[in-house]
């Protein structure tokens, strides 16, 4: 039997007349296929829509193919293109559907083009430093952050106005804590460091006039503290601890401001009769008196051998301590008393704030150390007077500024550009500003309600820590020449050491061991 089937088979396969039985199927079958699959699945999606009938696992639908076998054809109902599935809700998701735009503007995956700087990034576009040397990218690096007040390869090319929206309060991510327990990421180790929460060492200050518009405190870079109590003037020296009294005004004069030479024991003291005194202290001698002002001189800065005065009359005198004729040049930028006044550090500006709530810029003359008579910026935006001034040490173009009661807000300007490249509520009077030479933050003393110092991360000006004690406001702020202690002097008659910004011992190794010189420091030919 077994030669007869194969012989069948053999015949089956040279049979060409016959059906194919075996192989693809032809192309005019499978579209017939395919059109009666597509009506059945719109003829049923009708009829579930009409019914609104629950959606089954599987359906199997029949059809007859010209005899061909019966094809059984499974559907997930998930899945079914081009019609939404019955059980599911129909509401519009919110913002879509009635074409209303985000409240406050902005999306947070659609840049905004008022917040964008397109000239900044189209710079950062078509830049190439691929065959600059590395002393010269250091040097467009240190000429642009100069120039722009941020380091620009921080800056994003497009901006968006909205973040993403923050968690509730009080939400933990469970992710979060299964990941970092075991971790701590390197952003928080490099950005925590102890800072004292209560003041180093508290020292008394009796009959302390609480004036607002007077400078009392100034510590040199000897190391000696000067402190004007009422009419007395004491030096205390930080190194042993000793004090000493300088001086004693007669009768009712008072002292009004005191500010120690850049370098040396020379002290310029500002008294209510509108003179200014220049004081030896190293010998206890009083050098010289300088006159010019009609009333109080509540505001000292120096600048190398020129003394820069200002008065309760608005005006500002430049006196050469070196000449019998002291009066340089008079400057009357201001209506109402000048509160503060303070030389930049390389000696190319002087800011002096005034109770008219102004506060003005002053060039230098060329090859001098005195300033011109035309202010080159007059910025109103403060609401009340302005006395706390600082420079930032390591960007000379950065002035920082406090507004009293009324106004409570820390400004940053940008005098290359006459811009106010930041600006923060503190939320209390601002009495004085000081920028940290260790740290890149500044420090500030305030009045109501809190009394208290707050230490600012530059240049987010975010919140780093607050420090408390005083009970009356902080008049008065100084730095120790090593830049590790703030002195806090405040109308509850104390003195208060801070030691705020003391450097890590590990990180200053390290920096000695990777320092070189700065690319500005060097010649360009």
């Amino acid at each position: 039997m077994a030669q007869f089937r194969y012989v069948n088979e053999l015949n089956s396969l040279l049979n060409v007349d016959g059906p194919i039985t075996k192989g693809p199927t032809p192309r005019w079958q499978r579209k017939g296929i395919e059109s009666n699959l597509s009506s059945t699945n719109l003829s049923l999606n009708s009829s579930k829509q009409k019914s609104n009938s629950s959606i089954n696992n599987s359906k199997t639908p029949t059809k007859n193919c010209g005899g061909a076998d019966v094809i059984r054809i499974k559907k997930t109902p998930g899945k079914t293109p081009k019609n939404k599935s019955p059980g599911r809700s129909t509401t519009p998701t919110p913002n879509k559907g009635n074409g209303n735009k985000t409240p406050g503007g902005g999306d947070r995956f659609i840049p905004s083009r008022s917040a964008t700087n397109f000239e900044l990034g189209h710079f950062k576009i078509v830049q190439s430093n691929e065959n600059d040397s590395p002393k010269k990218q250091e040097l467009q690096n240190a000429m642009s952050e100069n120039l722009h007040g941020s380091d620009i390869r921080n800056q994003r090319i497009l901006s968006y106005q909205k973040k993403a929206p923050a968690a509730p309060e009080g939400f933990q991510n469970p992710m979060r804590v299964l990941y970092t327990q075991t971790k701590t990421p390197a952003s928080v180790k490099s950005s925590n460091r102890y800072i004292p929460q209560a003041p180093d060492r508290i020292l008394d200050g009796p009959d302390i006039v609480d004036d607002y518009y007077l400078n009392l405190m100034d510590w040199g870079e000897n190391n000696i503290l000067a402190a004007a109590l009422g009419s007395h003037v004491y030096l205390w020296n930080a190194g042993t601890g000793k004090i000493e009294e300088l001086l004693e005004k007669p009768g009712n004069d008072y002292i009004c401001s005191l500010a120690w030479i850049q370098e040396g024991d020379y002290l310029a003291v500002g008294t209510t009769s509108g003179s200014t005194e220049l004081w030896d202290c190293s010998k206890a001698k009083r050098l010289r008196v300088m006159d010019g002002h009609s009333a109080r001189v509540g505001s000292l800065s120096w600048n190398s051998y020129i003394l820069t005065t200002g008065s309760r009359s608005g005006q500002i005198i430049h006196h050469d301590v070196r000449q019998r004729e002291h009066i340089v040049s008079t400057l009357s930028g201001h209506t109402q008393e000048v509160c503060g006044l303070k030389w930049s550090r390389d000696g190319r500006f002087l800011a002096s704030g005034g109770n008219d709530n102004v506060l003005n810029i002053w060039p230098a003359v060329n090859n001098g150390h005195h300033t011109q008579g035309q202010a080159l910026f007059t910025f109103t935006a403060h609401q009340a007077a302005v006395k706390a001034l600082a420079w930032c040490p390591w960007q000379p173009q950065i002035l920082a500024s406090g507004g009293g009661t009324a106004d409570r807000h820390i400004r940053l300007w940008n005098i290359n550009t006459g811009s106010c490249a930041n600006a923060i509520d503190t939320k209390s009077q601002v009495c004085g500003l000081l920028w940290s030479t260790n740290y890149k933050e500044l420090i500030s003393g305030h009045g109501f309600a809190n009394n208290q110092l707050i230490i600012w991360k530059y240049p987010g000006m975010t919140k780093v820590t607050e420090l408390t004690g005083h009970t009356a406001r902080v008049l008065h702020l100084a730095m120790s020449p090593d830049g590790s202690t703030v002195l806090s002097a405040g109308a509850d008659e104390t003195l208060r050491l801070w030691k705020c910004f003391v450097k890590n011992p590990a990180k200053t190794r390290d920096d000695k061991t990777k320092s070189k010189p700065s690319v500005l420091n060097t010649c360009i030919r």
